[in-house]
């Protein structure tokens, strides 16, 4: 049985300028040049041509006033310049290198070794396997399945063993290695071979899982040598390259980016902060001869082909109107929001000591400027500021809180910074457990439990106590 009812619902739609707005404000300004860009390509009636180098001229396009576009359907002619110029017209933020491909470089030494045709081949499939820092992960089994199926080429383990023996003698050293162990290996084969060069292979081929635990005295006694003997194989292990496929990008037109701050803080001698944003040129928005004479006709006629032509120009003139617009939306709510992050932690920003930075979620800046928790998101996402003590991300500055023992509420970054002083003063030879962190935080004034030293220990990377003994 059908039902026929009605039923009203209650849809919030974006408009186009708040869309081209959320969009722009999560753009870092390394990429917002070519956001410009493209909408410049994109859009006839927008110009970035300086307003100095234009002659007048009959052929040049007319200044459009983005203020006075009516949507009644009526298209006046306007006559107005939007000046928004910096000192530079197109500032570039990116730089590019070409390096060498990892593959090419391993593919370029194969061929000065005297192969076969087909173990040339077979070679090439193997350099094809390698993972980006080098190792060959996969069985001999599956490689020479994949070889016949795939290339028709007839292999086998022993072959295939053999060729990947050749490809050990490449550069870098420890390139086609299948685990780490065999990696540290194949770079002590090509050493001198010195005491601590003899120790630090017997303990790689022999004692590898004692040596990851860092059972040394178990390591000491089974070798029979004493400890300054193992410090010195150790210490030439520690020197060895665990990424040798890191050496070489695999990459022609790798784009190394630099990091560009989106703000500017300067400390006054005054002791006053000074935010700045780097200028950007916005772009003119005006019609070109051709264009404003079909919004004139459009005025004068009933022609429906020159009032769709119209209606396009009209359409384009928005787009322009919106994307200008929010070009400078992005400006004010980025300057904000940053503005309220200095002033909410001011003494921070002073002098850059951590100890000083306060609590703050991205809850807490929302409520300070009245805009939404996900334009704060947006704004924070792939932005640097630069200030008097260094480049920071903006995410930096925000953490979660913590009582001390004074029920204070403070940052736990303060409390990670205390946690990583705590380890990098330790006596190595006897680290501390998470348990002795505890105590010593408590001695600091943070009162922590024992899974948060665990947690915040995790996050910064400190392995656990066992992991950390040294000689």
């Amino acid at each position: 049985m059908l039902k026929q009812g009605l039923e009203i619902k209650q849809q919030q739609k974006l408009s186009p300028l708040q869309i081209q707005t959320i969009r722009l404000i999560e753009t870092p300004i390394v990429e917002l040049a070519q956001a410009v860009r493209n909408e410049l390509d994109n859009n006839p009636v927008l110009d970035d041509d300086h307003p100095s180098d234009r002659k007048e001229d009959d052929d040049q396009p007319k200044d459009v006033s983005i203020d006075e576009i009516k949507d009644d359907g009526e298209i006046p002619t306007y006559k107005l310049r939007v000046n928004n110029w910096g000192k530079d017209e197109r500032p570039e933020y990116n730089t590019f290198s070409v390096k060498e491909s990892f593959t090419q470089s391993l593919t370029d030494q194969l061929g000065f070794r005297q192969l076969t045709p087909h173990e040339y081949e077979v070679g090439k499939f193997l350099i094809g396997s390698l993972d980006e820092d080098g190792y060959l992960r996969r069985d001999f089994a599956s490689l020479a399945d994949d070889m016949a199926f795939r290339f028709n080429i007839e292999t086998d383990e022993v072959e295939i063993g053999r060729i990947l023996r050749i490809i050990q003698d490449f550069e870098p050293v420890g390139v086609g290695a299948r685990d780490l162990r065999e990696c540290l290996l194949l770079q002590l084969r090509g050493c001198e071979r010195t005491e601590d060069v003899v120790h630090a292979e017997t303990i790689l081929r022999d004692y590898f899982p004692d040596f990851a635990s860092k059972h040394f005295q178990k390591i000491m006694s089974r070798m029979n040598i004493d400890k300054e003997q193992l410090r010195a194989a150790v210490t030439r292990i520690s020197k060895l390259n665990p990424n040798p496929g890191g050496q070489v990008d695999d990459s022609y037109s790798d784009q190394a980016q630099q990091v560009v701050p989106d703000f500017v803080l300067d400390l006054g001698p005054d002791g006053s902060l000074n935010l700045s944003m780097p200028r950007f040129p916005l772009p003119e928005v005006k019609v070109k001869k051709k264009y404003s004479d079909i919004l004139d006709a459009a005025k004068t006629t009933n022609d429906p082909k020159v009032k769709e032509a119209a209606v396009f120009v009209k359409q384009r003139v928005d787009s322009a109107k919106w994307f200008v617009e929010a070009l400078k939306q992005r400006h004010n709510t980025l300057q904000t929001t940053m503005q309220t992050i200095i002033d909410f932690q001011h003494d921070y920003f002073i002098d850059g000591d951590e100890s000083k930075l306060k609590p703050m979620v991205l809850k807490d800046i929302a409520a300070l400027t009245g805009f939404d928790i996900s334009t704060i998101s947006r704004v924070v996402s792939s932005k640097y500021i630069e200030t008097h003590f260094g480049i920071f991300p903006l995410k930096y500055f925000f953490s979660e809180g913590l009582e001390n023992q004074d029920g204070e509420e403070v940052s736990t970054r303060g409390l990670k910074r205390a946690l990583q002083e705590l380890v990098d003063g330790e006596d190595k030879s006897k680290p501390l457990t998470d348990d002795q962190l505890v105590t010593e935080m408590e001695a600091k004034g943070f009162k922590v439990a024992r899974r948060t030293i665990a947690k915040y220990r995790d996050q910064l990377g400190i392995a656990k106590a066992r992991l950390r003994k040294e000689l």
